[in-house]
């Protein structure tokens, strides 16, 4: 059995998490961490009754964490800390959140030379798949503009998120070696001509899970390319497939779902 401990066991994701590691047979909920919750039962909080693993105080990670592999669904500045823990202690890495800045990129990348770990703003199969589609379609339509929108639940503080920014990154690298450069553009107001852009737009209401559009424009024909989430339990399949791939992983550093799905 593949012990997991699971940080931000108390939120949205974290009791998907925390349910999907329960029910699955190759796995064994080890430990549950967070900031609120704290004493109360993982199971119970998920939903699949008592299994009398309680949520510890996240603060006291650094002394009590304690597994096989850590999935982490928290924000930037504590998925940070709980990279650094984890690595310390020679513990693999399934990290879901977003928001990172350059530093925090830099630091995280420093911390996983001595573990293995499966990073990605999205794990979504999915949306992986949507990722290499976008590649693919550049290849072909790379004098087109191009814009992504996404729209993400009222709740999500980071914007753009993590997938549409990702996206974005891959199409610039892709339209760059083939010599066609673009910068990003976040807004537009006023009187001001498109340019060799790529726009990234990100909506903000209600209870969507996320949804995410790329639009290859040209004269006469417009191209999209969609991924719509209607359930979390996307990203909780995905992450669950990423940590029982990254337990049998033993070279450190920074891993994909490419890498998890053979893409």
């Amino acid at each position: 059995m593949i012990k997991v401990a699971v940080t931000g066991a108390a939120g949205r994701m974290g009791k998907l998490i925390v349910k999907n590691v329960f029910e699955d047979e190759e796995l064994e909920l080890a430990q549950a961490f967070d900031v609120v919750e704290i004493g109360k039962d993982a199971g119970e909080l998920a939903g699949v009754g008592k299994i009398d693993v309680e949520i510890e105080d996240a603060s006291n990670i650094e002394s009590r964490l304690n597994a096989d592999v850590l999935i982490d669904f928290t924000n930037a500045n504590a998925a940070v800390e709980n990279i650094k823990v984890a690595s310390e202690k020679n513990i693999k890495l399934v990290v879901g959140t977003t928001g990172f800045d350059e530093e925090q990129r830099k630091l995280i990348e420093n911390y996983c030379k001595k573990v293995p770990a499966v990073i990605t703003p999205n794990f979504s199969i999915g949306v992986n798949v949507f990722w290499k589609l976008l590649e693919f379609v550049a290849n072909y339509l790379a004098n087109y503009d191009i814009e992504i929108m996404e729209i993400h639940h009222r709740f999500k503080k980071d914007a753009p998120s993590g997938t549409a920014l990702k996206a974005a990154e891959i199409l610039k690298n892709k339209l760059k070696e083939m010599g066609h450069e673009r910068e990003f553009v976040f807004c537009r107001e006023g009187l001001k001509e498109r340019k060799n852009e790529i726009g990234i737009f990100a909506i903000r209401g209600g209870d969507v899970v996320g949804e995410h559009t790329v639009y290859f424009i040209g004269f006469g024909e417009r191209v999209e390319i969609s991924h719509k989430a209607t359930s979390r339990q996307a990203f909780a399949s995905g992450a669950i497939k990423a940590a029982k791939w990254i337990a049998k992983v033993n070279k450190p550093g920074i891993y994909g779902m490419n890498d998890v799905l053979g893409l």
